[in-house]
């Protein structure tokens, strides 16, 4: 059984680069609109038009990769990988740290020069978006306690600016709230979107391990049984070897036929396990798609247990081994199985979008130890890429009913 690691990386990209586009073109916008009316003023001094604008700039910066050490994909679970996620979050910690200091003092320079200009209306708009953002590393108790001392803050600073004029002290502690709400929700939207796709990655890694336990356990009872009677015969023909050789022997020829019952008995599992039906590997990879996150189209015509058992099992063994490349090596948001049985063969076809770029030497052991079966049976095994879609198709004679 092999190893299911979807990446939940890749599908999320998208999303990712939506979000940050978003809030990033949401928060520039409004930036510019707030410093529009005396950037361009010849009567604010050059110097404060300068350090105005390179405030501006800095904060845009701070902004930039912020958002994008918040939006890092999740970090794959496991043992292999726990070393460089500690190493990775501390080395992240020290990058948010450092760009929130530095982004938090331009952005407040961008605040004192409007109230200088003045403008004592939007003066709290680069405050407010580095708060909103510098609040999304924090826990939720935390950052909702932030978001408010900074709406509290801002109205204290407004008012004593304005002398306390109504609009003064409350227009900019509404300000903080409103960008807070539009970036916390865009960034919740993200987290939502992350934690959905790493349960899909581990749902489908749980289908697998079923299977394996399964299997394990159906060893284990036949083994188990058969191994603990083997040695307690075994036990009692040591004893009886001197005192009564006949019975001794008897006892062994007892262990002996126990072995080969055990020895059945396990290659019974193990054929069990291996002799997949056409029909069974179409209703698991279903299942198995599904878990992962990927649509499966299914498109069958007659029934599959009109073949003969033998291209059940091969067509089988090929629906197996495309969906297993289906979950490790690429991206699929679809796959597409169709089935039918005319002209005396039966067509199998999987297709799947999301392919990585073909490489050099395309098609695994897997495929060509199968195409070689396939062949070997009077059938044939095909597989290539067009663009981002790979199609595996196999062909297997199919005997009319008269000749089974």
């Amino acid at each position: 059984m092999s190893e299911v690691t979807a990446d939940p990386a890749p599908r999320l990209s998208g999303f990712r680069r939506s979000t940050l586009w978003s809030v990033l073109a949401v928060t520039v916008f409004f930036l510019a609109f707030s410093a529009k009316d005396w950037i361009g003023d010849a009567a604010v001094a050059p110097a404060v038009r300068a350090a105005g604008g390179l405030s501006l700039a800095v904060t845009v910066a701070a902004l930039t990769v912020l958002l994008n050490l918040r939006l890092r994909p999740p970090t794959p679970t496991g043992r292999a990988v726990a070393g460089r996620a500690v190493a990775g979050r501390a080395v992240a910690g020290r990058a948010v740290a450092g760009w929130l200091a530095a982004g938090s003092v331009a952005a407040l320079a961008c605040a004192a020069i409007l109230l200088l200009v003045p403008e004592y209306r939007l003066w709290a708009l680069a405050p407010a978006t580095m708060v909103s953002v510098g609040a999304t590393f924090l826990p939720a108790r935390r950052r909702w306690i932030a978001i408010a001392a900074a709406a509290l803050a801002a109205g204290l600073v407004g008012g004593l600016a304005d002398g306390w004029r109504p609009v003064s002290a409350a227009f900019p502690p509404g300000l903080v709230l409103f960008v807070a709400w539009t970036t916390l929700g865009l960034l919740w939207s993200w987290d939502v979107a992350a934690r959905l796709n790493e349960a899909r990655r581990l749902s489908a890694e749980l289908a697998v391990r079923d299977e394996r336990l399964r299997f394990a356990a159906d060893l284990h009872d036949i083994q188990g049984h058969h191994l603990q009677v083997i040695a307690l015969k075994s036990e009692l023909a040591a004893r009886l070897a001197e005192t009564n050789p006949r019975r001794a022997a008897a006892e062994m020829r007892h262990v002996q036929a126990l072995a080969a019952d055990a020895l059945r008995d396990t290659r019974a599992v193990v054929q069990g396990y291996r002799r997949t039906t056409l029909e069974a590997e179409l209703a698991n990879a279903a299942k198995v798609l599904a878990a992962a996150g990927i649509e499966a189209g299914l498109t069958t015509g007659p029934a599959a247990g009109a073949l003969p058992a033998a291209a059940r099992h091969l067509l089988g063994l090929v629906v197996r081994e495309a969906t297993t490349n289906v979950l490790r090596h690429s991206r699929a948001r679809r796959a597409d199985v169709a089935y039918e049985l005319a002209g005396g063969t039966a067509r199998l076809r999987m297709s799947n979008d999301g392919a990585p770029p073909a490489p050099a030497d395309p098609g695994g052991t897997g495929l060509r130890g199968l195409a070689e079966r396939l062949a070997a049976a009077g059938g044939e095994l095909s597989w290539g890429q067009s663009g981002d879609r790979f199609t595996v198709e196999a062909r297997v004679p199919a005997p009319d009913e008269g000749e089974r």
